[in-house]
């Protein structure tokens, strides 16, 4: 096995990016809202397809001013086309690293990233940077998945092997998997010490979200930077990601089929 330095583990084909359009303010950043008024200058860091930043934006008013950054310019053409064709013209688009973000000290009140602190080299890197760029008084929101969390039903063998496979491959990219239950401790590594952590929850129940959300982990499993990263270090074959292919999908045919993402929530103000 390789060593591999730090990686995004879903990488950006489409079967991921469907995923990611899907997500809003409501159903991702709930927790930030009371945070938000009019006029705010807000950082959207690793921004993906644009549609939680476009609505963050709408949500800031004509008054306020959004920066959105990722680090694939590709993804980023794609965000700055879904928001002008939803008439949001307070967005600023630009290739950033977390680790390294090119603003001064204290320009933004809102810095907020989503699922992205558990694809990063050094979340607690992350975090300090996160706190450098937003000014006294202002808050840091962080939202991430926890895959040991994740539970579903009915529990079939195919679904656990996905997910011990997509853990090692997230800690081979140099990620952590598991990033929820860990926020507010590298927030405190980081130096903040005003924190508020909590938590929320996805859940796929019902025929129509049980579809969508088995098919898509279905392509995804057979056909994202994940699946070619297990072929390619020898985790698994590709007759191996099908057959995981097909217990996805035959969990989301099934009528009591559940599933449930947690993850750990966290404003820390600066």
């Amino acid at each position: 096995m390789t060593n591999r330095r730090t990686a995004y583990t879903h990488g950006h084909q489409e079967s991921v990016l469907r995923s990611h359009r899907s997500r809003t303010v409501a159903d991702s950043a709930a927790y930030l809202i009371p945070e938000l008024r009019p006029g705010q200058r807000l950082l959207d860091v690793g921004c993906g397809p644009g549609t939680i930043t476009a609505d963050l934006a709408a949500r800031l008013g004509p008054e306020g001013r959004v920066t959105a950054v990722d680090t694939s310019a590709e993804v980023l053409a794609e965000a700055a086309a879904h928001a002008a064709g939803l008439g949001v013209d307070t967005v600023v688009f630009e290739v950033a690293d977390i680790h390294r973000l090119p603003y001064a000290d204290g320009a933004f009140d809102v810095v907020h990233a989503h699922q992205v602190l558990q694809h990063v080299a050094d979340p607690v890197a992350a975090l300090r940077e996160m706190r450098r760029v937003t000014a006294p008084g202002g808050v840091v929101a962080v939202r991430d998945a926890d895959y040991a969390a994740m539970a579903w039903y009915p529990q079939l063998p195919e679904l656990d092997t996905w997910l011990s496979l997509y853990r090692r491959i997230a800690r081979l990219n140099g990620g952590e998997p598991d990033a929820g239950r860990r926020l507010a401790a590298w927030a405190r590594a980081a130096g903040f010490t005003d924190l508020t952590a909590g938590s929320g929850t996805w859940t796929f129940a019902g025929p129509e979200r049980r579809t969508w959300w088995g098919e898509t982990w279905a392509e995804r499993t057979e056909r994202s930077a994940t699946a070619a990263t297990a072929v390619a270090e020898g985790l698994a074959t590709a007759e191996e990601l099908a057959a995981v292919a097909d217990g996805w999908r035959r969990w989301a045919a099934d009528p009591d089929g559940w599933f449930a993402v947690l993850h750990g929530e966290l404003l820390a103000r600066r």
